[in-house]
C-alpha cells in the first residue's frame, strides 16, 4: 500500500523542473476538488428543487458524467510526484541505495509505457468525437440536455500527458541518483516510516497553531 512520501528539493535542473511541474500539477489538483464541490452545490440544487418545487435540476446527471474526468484523472499526475498511489511496499520498503533506485526506475519506466499507451487511446477517442462541422464541435452528446461530450473526453490525454512528463522526471531522478549513489535522491518520492510521519504531521499542527 502506498505511504507518505517526501520529495527532496535543490538548485539543479532537474529539481526546478521538479517543482515547476508539481505547481501545475497541484493547479489542475485544485481544479479537481472544485469539481468535486460544485457537483455538491449541484446535489443540493437539484434535491432542493425536486422536494420543494417538484422540479429537479435539469441535467444534472449529464452534468456528473462532464465533471466525472475532472474528478477521476486531473490529480494523478500531483499524486504520482507525491508517491499517494496505491503500491505495495513490503518488497520495495525493505530496498535501499542503488537496488531501490533500480528497482523504482523499472517500475516508472513500466507505468510511462502503459500511460503513453493510454494517451494515445484516450486523444483517439477524443478525435472520435470531435468535429469542426459538427454542431458544437461535437458528433456525440449526452443524452438528457445533450451536452458535447469532446471537452470531457479531451481531459483524459491532457491529465496522462501532464502524468507522463512527471514520469519522466522521476526517471530522470532515478537514474541520477543510480548513478551517483547518492541517499537523498532528488525529484524522486521518498517513502516514510511511521514515525517519520507522525514527526512531519507533528511539525505541520505545531506550525499551524504556532
Amino acid at each position: 500500500m502506498a505511504g507518505s512520501a517526501n520529495v527532496l528539493t535543490d538548485d539543479s535542473l532537474l529539481s526546478r523542473i521538479d517543482q515547476k511541474l508539481n505547481s501545475f500539477g497541484q493547479f489542475l489538483a485544485l481544479i479537481s476538488g472544485l469539481a468535486v464541490f460544485s457537483l455538491m452545490i449541484l446535489a443540493v440544487l437539484s434535491v432542493g428543487g425536486r422536494n420543494f418545487f417538484d422540479h429537479p435540476l435539469p441535467g444534472y446527471i449529464d452534468w456528473i458524467e462532464q465533471a466525472m474526468p475532472l474528478i477521476a484523472f486531473m490529480g494523478v499526475s500531483y499524486t504520482q510526484r507525491n508517491g499517494g498511489h496505491i503500491r505495495m511496499d513490503m518488497l520495495v520498503g525493505r530496498l535501499s541505495g542503488r537496488t531501490l533506485y533500480f528497482v523504482e526506475l523499472i517500475t516508472t519506466l513500466a507505468i510511462l509505457f502503459l500511460m503513453v499507451l493510454i494517451v494515445w487511446g484516450s486523444w483517439a477517442h477524443f478525435e472520435r468525437s470531435f468535429d469542426f462541422g459538427s454542431p458544437l464541435w461535437s458528433r456525440d452528446s449526452s443524452m438528457d440536455i445533450s451536452l458535447p461530450l469532446w471537452p470531457a473526453k479531451l481531459l483524459a490525454p491532457i491529465a496522462f500527458s501532464v502524468l507522463c512528463l512527471q514520469l519522466l522526471v522521476q526517471i530522470w531522478g532515478y537514474i541520477a541518483a543510480l548513478i551517483s549513489g547518492t541517499d537523498q535522491p532528488i525529484a524522486v518520492p521518498l517513502i516514510e516510516d511511521v514515525a517519520a510521519q507522525a514527526a512531519h504531521e507533528a511539525e505541520h499542527v505545531t506550525g499551524h497553531d504556532s
